[in-house]
């Protein structure tokens, strides 16, 4: 009853408004993929892999190679979910030979595992191509996938003991680290699921283990805690485990649970997160593009706000089909006047593989509810 009462209130307010309208969306996905085409490299790759802003000089020198492949793995699979063009077919094949060529990220330090976010979406990106008809049977599905069963080799690895992935570590350092957080374990789960049914992974327990721990983050409160820990965090105040700090955790944890089937998720959990997440977007909208992590209120990031897009946009696509389109009107009417003259996305300093990652990520939230 209370989600169907929030999410009455949050739909109510777009009637008030002028809505956008489904045209408009996919104007803005096809400038986004535009966007994505337009400025590939000769070489196929989309983005650089090299330090680019002096606030992330701290990181390993690894790290950045790490996160340019992770936001060409995205890039990718927006281009692979999207209508094909001649332009997105050539510029697709093109990254596709790129990601499975590249040499694979690997850990940069003790502390800084970020290769775990290429790892993700190379996994993601891998088993996405693989039930994709264009390239079953063919010599680059075959590529993509064995780049992609190489970076679930490295994940694999890299499970916490708890089940989740992150990526970072606290001391003492050890070679399987012991730190995860929710949104990267649930973002790879259906990726998971895919992989066993594909015979890329042998041992069902690593799936589970990583649903147990997106579980295990539920808080009483309706959010998905940051990490799990013996020592939960505090769920009031301006903790970042507040609904207010985790309005994207709820949607890609609500999106990733109903992919594998969960019965523990319902319809209902779905409407209330989605009530939640435009209810108190200012929070998000407010950290868009602070050059600080966690700097906004309740320890949001910039670079919550795209992630916490795409997975909306999906999770919007887990409801019956008669509740979509109100839904889709509200999270158009957020998210398209972010968009840039030259039809990118960003939301977090403005390095070439946050702008590469952000407008990848808007195009597939926006392409869940324009593409079916």
């Amino acid at each position: 009853m209370i989600a169907r009462v929030l999410a009455a209130g949050v739909l109510a307010a777009v009637a008030t408004a002028q809505a956008p309208t489904e045209a408009d969306a996919r104007a803005a996905r096809d400038r986004a993929l535009a966007f994505l085409v337009t400025t590939q490299r000769d070489d196929g790759g989309f983005s650089r892999l090299t330090l680019e802003q002096i606030h992330e000089e701290t990181y390993s020198v690894e790290t950045f190679h790490a996160w340019g492949v992770a936001a060409h793995a995205l890039a990718c699979e927006a281009l692979l979910r999207a209508p094909e063009s001649p332009e997105r077919r050539v510029a697709l094949d093109r990254g596709l030979r790129w990601f499975s060529a590249c040499r694979t990220p690997l850990r940069g330090s003790d502390w800084d595992n970020d290769a775990v976010w290429s790892w993700l979406y190379g996994v993601v990106l891998g088993t996405a191509v693989a039930a994709d008809e264009r390239f079953v049977g063919t010599e680059l599905g075959a590529d993509v996938a064995a780049k992609s069963r190489v970076f679930l080799d490295a994940l694999v690895r890299n499970q916490v003991p708890t089940g989740g992935f992150g990526y970072y570590d606290d001391p003492p350092y050890t070679r399987r680290p012991k730190w995860a957080t929710s949104f990267c374990t649930a973002l790879v789960l259906p990726a998971l699921e895919k992989a066993m049914s594909l015979g890329w992974l042998a041992d069902p327990g690593v799936a589970a283990r990583a649903r147990r721990y997106v579980l295990d983050c539920r808080l009483p409160n309706g959010a998905f805690a940051y990490d799990l820990r013996p020592v939960p965090r505090s769920f009031a105040g301006e903790s970042i485990d507040t609904v207010k700090g985790a309005l994207g955790r709820i949607q890609v944890c609500h999106w990733a649970l109903t992919e594998v089937g969960d019965a523990s998720v319902s319809a209902d959990d779905v409407r209330r997160g989605l009530g939640l997440f435009f209810a108190h977007h200012e929070f998000l909208a407010t950290a868009r593009m602070r050059p600080i992590p966690h700097e906004g209120h309740y320890a949001n990031a910039g670079y919550f706000f795209l992630f916490g897009h795409e997975y909306a946009g999906r999770a919007i696509e887990a409801l019956p089909e008669t509740e979509r389109a109100p839904w889709r009107q509200k999270f158009w009417a957020e998210l398209l006047p972010t968009q840039r003259a030259s039809g990118a996305f960003c939301d977090f300093l403005g390095s070439r593989y946050t702008v590469v990652a952000g407008t990848a990520m808007a195009a597939l939230g926006l392409g869940a509810g324009l593409d079916g």
